[in-house]
């Protein structure tokens, strides 16, 4: 049987969190980069450890007036700091009531930064096998960071997205352009299906490349995100699928 990994970034202010929840396989939390505090963080991993959802990091920027999508210029030192309080508040929130942190997902523009920016890949590979060498790292697939990882002997899962267009470089889609949100819960799913099954991303232009993911993100800010997760579970379960 097939088996995937479904992630949803979560603790940023919507609304689904409880309902999106029990759909996933694992959660990023934001840690106060982007979004949230200590409170909303110590809801959302209580939602986890209630629903058996592995717990993630979500730390970025720290610019919550763009939501942690704009890069900013911020000196290595200072950035390994910020990084590592915000993912020590979701490791030693998780321990403190009776769980663990699995892994890191940066967010937003430092996300897309550490496919080709080779000096914050290092520090952020260096910064989580301080931090642990148990933990996993979500990198974008063909990235700098997912190969210096490897180097290091950090385990990484590749990370593909149910709700997004690709590119050829197996790039997103930049979100100015048409098409680059699939809000249409057939179409994300006969796109999670090709990787899935195939190992494939379907372009723009009809053509497939090959793309092997280890987990599918859906955006719990897509309106009808619920919606796409549920639709996902019964469809992938027809496929002989399972989420885990």
């Amino acid at each position: 049987m097939l088996t995937i990994n479904l992630n949803c970034d979560l603790a940023e202010g919507g609304k689904n969190d409880e309902r999106l929840m029990p759909l996933i396989s694992s959660c990023n939390i934001a840690c106060g980069g982007h979004f949230g505090n200590a409170k909303t963080v110590e809801t959302a991993v209580k939602l986890a450890l209630q629903h058996d959802v592995k717990i993630g990091a979500h730390p970025s920027y720290p610019d919550k007036r763009n939501f942690g999508r704009k890069s900013m210029k911020i000196d290595i030192d200072t950035l390994e700091k910020i990084l590592k309080e915000q993912i020590l508040l979701v490791k030693q929130t998780a321990e403190n009531l009776g769980g663990n942190l699995h892994h890191i997902k940066p967010h937003g523009a430092l996300y897309n930064q550490l496919k080709h920016d080779k000096e914050k890949a290092e520090a952020v590979v260096k910064l989580i096998l301080e931090i642990g060498k148990e933990l996993v790292l979500f990198v974008p697939p063909k990235s700098v960071i997912k190969e210096i990882a490897a180097k290091n002997n950090l385990k990484t899962f590749t990370e593909g997205f149910a709700d997004r267009a690709y590119q050829s470089d197996l790039g997103l889609l930049p979100r100015t352009k048409s098409g680059a949100v699939l809000h249409e819960k057939e179409a994300i799913f006969q796109q999670v299906l090709a990787m899935v099954k195939e190992q494939k991303v379907s372009l723009k232009n009809g053509s497939k490349i090959q793309a092997d993911f280890d987990t599918i993100c859906v955006h719990s800010d897509t309106p009808n995100s619920v919606e796409i997760l549920r639709y996902l579970h019964d469809n992938l379960k027809q496929e002989n699928i399972k989420i885990e």
